[in-house]
């Protein structure tokens, strides 16, 4: 698989234990100058504070054994950096919490090395990678917590997203069994302006509501 140049290489920091740590390091770095190693800690609170201060784009986490979803929000305190998790969970209400508590992408352990490689890039340029079964419950769930806060359910969804946006969160609702390509081919848009649309929605989401996330990409 090959990757976008970038002028600058990805500056990559990961949290993991050190056996696996020892494994992701030797991937990133077969990318060649794609990615640079920022870094490395085995948790979240052995981590330095000039491990996570200094000059680092993504963040990818050990969601299973290194940091668990509820001290997502104190690592999003403490980097801007956008975080990649990885994990063998395939707990939906794990994964969606990690997504709202600020991570923008989630790869399986059982996915191929290639694929986390590209996650990291897809991420850094700010994309969102998610399953697409996860797209529209977080949707949903965004929405929903912008509703309970204004009082007035329909009104705010109304104020939160246009009519385009909503018809295009209602088409993936719907066809979650469909590939990326498929519900963009029924929009008559491509899968990277799908993807796009997806960014945006979620974008305005987070600013609106105030939560960390910018959450899904559609694979």
């Amino acid at each position: 698989m090959t990757f976008t140049p970038n002028r600058e290489p990805i500056h990559i920091v990961l949290i993991a234990p050190q056996m696996i740590c020892w494994g992701l390091q030797q991937l990133v770095l077969s990318a060649g100058n794609c990615f640079a190693l920022g870094g490395v800690a085995s948790n979240l609170a052995c981590a330095p504070p000039s491990l996570l201060a200094a000059h680092v784009d993504v963040v990818l986490v050990d969601l299973d054994d290194a940091v668990k979803p509820a001290e997502l929000g104190e690592l999003s305190a403490r980097t801007a950096a956008r975080c990649v998790a990885f994990t063998a969970s395939q707990d939906q209400a794990t994964l969606d919490l990690a997504v709202l508590m600020g991570v923008r992408g989630i790869v399986c352990k059982s996915d191929p090395p290639q694929m986390l490689l590209r996650a990291l890039q897809k991420v850094h340029e700010g994309e969102l990678w998610l399953d697409r079964s996860a797209t529209g419950r977080l949707f949903m769930e965004m929405v929903r917590r912008k509703s309970a806060q204004d009082g007035d359910p329909e009104a705010a969804k109304i104020a939160t997203l246009t009519q385009r946006a909503r018809r295009m969160i209602a088409a993936l609702a719907a066809d979650t069994g469909s590939p990326g390509k498929v519900i963009a081919s029924r929009r008559c848009i491509s899968e990277h302006s799908l993807r796009n649309h997806l960014s945006s929605i979620y974008r305005k989401l987070d600013r609106i509501t105030e939560s960390t996330p910018e959450a899904a990409h559609c694979v």
